[in-house]
This record gives C-alpha cells, structure tokens and sequence, in this order.
C-alpha cells in the first residue's frame, strides 16, 4: 500500500506540470521503478525536457542535465584525470554522468562518438577512465530526449545506443482541450519550479526490489520469448529485438503488474508494454518503409497472430 501511494504522489506531482499525458507519465514511471533508462522521442515544444525534469525533481536524487551539442566530449560525460600538485598524482573528476538521474538533453545533437561513452555506464553502472573504474549511484536513470532524426544537425544513435535503453516513450500534441488549459495557466514556469521531491532513492530502491518479487509464470515467459522471436522472422523486419529485449519486457510486464497492484505478472501485462519495449529496438526493411508501413503496426500484428499460453 506503501508503494502504490509513493507512485501515485510522483504521478501527481509530475502532472502538475505535464498536462493531460497520463499515459507517457505512467510508462516513465515503470521505466523508474524497474531501473531502466528511457528515450522520449518526439517533435520540438511538446514538453519532453519537462517530463525529465519533472520527475527528477519529484525523487530525491542527484541530478545533472547535459545538454548535447556537437562539440560535447566523451570527458564531459565520463569525467576526465588532472594532475593534483598538492598530492603529486592524477585526480579523478567527476563527469556528469555519476549522478543519480541523468537528463541528456537532444542526445542526437552530438558526435556517435560521444553517444558512445555512456554505453558502459547505461549497462553496467559504471565509468572506466584511464583503466579506473567508477560505480554509478544507486538508483541511475538516464533520461535522454530526442527530435526525429530526420532534422538538420542531427546524428543517428546507433542499434547498441538504442537497445541499451529500456523504454520509448513519446508524448505527442496535447489535445485542443488540453492545450488550451496550458495557453490559459499563468504560472507554469513557477509551479515545474515550485514542485519539490515526494519520494526518496530509498523508495525508489524498495519498489524496484518490490517488483522484482512478481511472479512470473514459465508460460508468460515463454510469451514473451514468442514474441520477441517473431520479430526476428516477419517479413517486413529487418534487425528483430535482442534478447536484452526479452528480458526488459519481463521486467516491465513485472512493473505493470505491480502497478497495478498485482503480484503476478498477465500476457495483457506483456502486450500493454510489448510496444514501448519493443519499438525502438526492431528496424524495418526498405520496402516495408516504402510502403508506409510502422513499427507500431507490426508489433500489433506480431500480438495478433501469436498464441497466448494459457
């Protein structure tokens, strides 16, 4: 009961400043709470940097944002050795990588090289620098934001950048009614300055171990694998999802469940968030773009014809 009434106040907090997204605040949340990172991916001005924002300052956490641009260095984000004369050795500088939640801002605004250097902390929580290695905190999220990549000055994350990340998510145009209410509110900036923590990392870190105890039953495992090899085998796809897939859309299944205060995990879990596990991690082939044809209604097709072991 704890647990649920912690999540329900970081929703709440975070919709004080995020109107009518329900949906993408919820999907952040389990993407929280499960320890994976997240892409929000969308169009300029639809609130993707206040989503992160949001939510880093509704936990109690370390938090830095880095704002990507093409002259940002693998040291900016890693950290970087300096020689220190008053003890006559090198001394290590913290990048801005080790800090609890981590907003990097337009991820493909950089060089792949430096998209490069957070490959090691997002999956294994730690930063080598100069044969020395670093333990990320604990929780670590990072929180990358995204235009299209078909925009001028923008730089292709590759297929490891991306499947490293747990989750997609992307917001879209609020409805009329909801733009409206954010045209007619007086205050938005002082209230997303306004909102303070209202969870700590200690709660974060005991709702992740809380999901972690959700039962899942070896035949919604083996959904879940169904799934994830069909991707590898339609005709339309060209790279299908990893097995790292696999697991993160367990892990999830396991998160929606909890949120939705079960202790077990259902195929409707595996297929609520088979699309935001899923999607950014399957390429199409040519002609399958040629025919206008998206991630999205694959991955539906995909549940369609796959059988649910019951």
């Amino acid at each position: 009961m704890q647990h649920t009434e912690t999540m329900q106040k970081i929703i709440g907090n975070v919709e004080k400043v995020i109107t009518g997204k329900r949906k993408a605040i919820e999907l952040a949340l389990i993407s929280v709470i499960s320890g994976g990172h997240v892409l929000v991916e969308d169009v300029p001005g639809v609130g993707k940097t206040s989503l992160v924002s949001a939510f880093a300052r509704s936990i109690d956490c370390s938090y830095k944002r880095i704002q990507f641009t093409p002259d940002v260095m693998p040291s900016d984000i890693t950290g970087f050795s300096v020689w220190n004369p008053k003890i006559g050795d090198f001394e290590y500088k913290k990048g801005a990588v080790l800090n609890q939640f981590v907003q990097a801002d337009e991820i493909n605004r950089t060089s792949s090289k430096t998209q490069a250097s957070l490959l090691e902390v997002m999956e294994e929580r730690q930063v080598t620098v100069d044969s020395v290695t670093y333990p990320a905190p604990d929780p670590f999220i990072v929180f990358a934001t995204q235009n299209p990549a078909d925009y001028v000055g923008t730089f292709l994350l590759p297929e490891a950048q991306l499947d490293r990340f747990f989750m997609r998510i992307s917001l879209g145009y609020p409805s009329p009614e909801d733009e409206t209410k954010i045209v007619l509110s007086k205050n938005a900036r002082s209230v997303k300055e306004q909102i303070g923590p209202v969870a700590s990392a200690a709660d974060i870190t005991a709702i992740g171990k809380a999901v972690d105890q959700v039962f899942l039953e070896e035949s919604v495992g083996k959904y879940i694998v169904d799934l994830a090899c069909r991707t590898r085998t339609h005709e339309a796809i060209s790279l299908g999802a990893s097995p790292r897939a696999s697991i993160n859309l367990a892990k999830a299944s396991r998160a929606w469940a909890f949120f939705n205060r079960r202790d077990y995990a259902m195929p409707d879990d595996v297929q609520k968030m088979a699309h935001s596990i899923l999607g950014h991690r399957i390429f199409l082939k040519r002609e399958a773009k040629y025919k206008s044809i998206t991630t999205d209604e694959v991955i539906t097709q995909i549940i369609n014809q796959t059988r649910v072991i019951r």
